[in-house]
């Protein structure tokens, strides 16, 4: 007797893949290249093909850190996986994820290799901790035909003003390494309570992030505070500050920053007595609630932070760049000055 089963023909075989790299992946790691081209394998499973000498550039073993020229030749090897992780993994590369809704920003300049937005407060640069899409994911879905988009740097979400967008894997290599050696420019446009003192124009004051504990909402979250210089933990950090206008509701301060850390300017200027107005980590709390009040006028319902202006150098042609990003609508209408708006001599 001949006994049929009937259902979905298996699928072939996964097969060894010889991958040549482009501009576009130029730069990268091998371990980052195998994630974004093995979407749905889990990362132990890449690692341990990398260790194991399954893959191979250029027909040499290479570690997981190894960095990818254009013109390398990568052995893939065959990885099966769940055909639910690959109907996911399939639909997320064609921008079709559940949720995300298309979303484009005011561009304040776009080419061929970058793209530059004002991002509005309120919205999560990217998708984690316990946010389920961010600009990126919005900016993906909005441009279907965009064979790369990455974020070169980061704002808090509480943060709008200036972002930048690499374009091509050279542009995001190029431009990530101008902020890591400190040849970029990044001023912000920050609100204080009080009368600045204008004698405090540096801030070198070492960093520490921590996570609260407890059995409250916010435990677990993640904050910083500054520490003593001989601290293990401290990571050092330094803040310029201008003072720009002063103002019935506070001082207006263009603050640049010469290190990246999490929440430094929220920080550095708590710590001297100056927090921001709005700021819901490292604030006056009693004074943002009567700002954010029915009856403020006028009110201030988010953190005064701007990401205001941007220097570097164009991943391509070198030549120098300086971006602007006027204050928003309801931080320009906060204060009294309309003089605030247009960018300082």
């Amino acid at each position: 007797m001949k006994v049929i089963i009937e259902g979905k023909p298996s699928a072939p075989a996964p097969q060894v893949k010889t991958v040549c790299i482009d501009e576009d992946s130029a730069g990268q790691r091998v371990d980052n290249f195998l994630m974004r081209h093995l979407k749905g394998v889990p990362k132990t499973h890449i690692y341990r093909m990398i260790r194991s000498g399954e893959v191979r550039v250029n027909k040499g073993r290479v570690g997981a850190d190894t960095r990818l020229a254009e013109g390398d030749l990568v052995r893939v090897p065959p990885v099966r996986i769940s055909e639910r992780v690959a109907e996911k993994a399939q639909a997320m590369a064609q921008g079709a994820v559940r949720g995300v809704p298309a979303r484009d920003f005011a561009v304040l300049l776009e080419d061929e290799h970058l793209l530059v937005i004002n991002k509005p407060a309120g919205v999560a640069v990217h998708g984690g901790s316990g946010v389920s899409f961010g600009v990126i994911e919005q900016l993906r879905m909005a441009r279907p035909q965009a064979k790369f988009l990455e974020l070169v740097h980061r704002l808090d979400r509480e943060t709008s003003g200036i972002l930048l967008v690499a374009k091509k894997r050279s542009a995001l290599k190029n431009l990530q390494d101008q902020f890591r050696e400190r040849q970029t420019g990044k001023t912000y446009l920050a609100m204080v309570r009080g009368a600045w003192p204008a004698r405090l124009k540096v801030l070198d004051k070492p960093l520490h992030k921590y996570l609260l504990d407890g059995k409250d909402a916010q435990a677990g979250e993640r904050r910083v505070k500054v520490v003593a210089r001989d601290d293990a933990d401290g990571m050092p950090s330094v803040t310029l500050v201008k003072v720009r206008e002063q103002s019935p509701q506070g001082t207006l301060l263009e603050v640049t920053i010469k290190t990246g850390r999490t929440h430094q300017i929220r920080v550095h200027l708590a710590s001297e007595g100056y927090p921001i107005l709005g700021d819901d980590k490292y604030g006056d709390f009693d004074l943002n609630k009567v700002l954010a009040g029915a009856g403020a006028r006028p009110g201030l319902k988010r953190m005064f932070l701007h990401a205001w202006r941007l220097q570097f150098n164009h991943p391509a042609t070198g030549e120098r760049l300086e971006i602007l990003a006027e204050l928003p609508p309801e931080l320009a209408q906060f204060s009294s000055n309309p003089a605030l708006l247009r960018p300082a001599p």
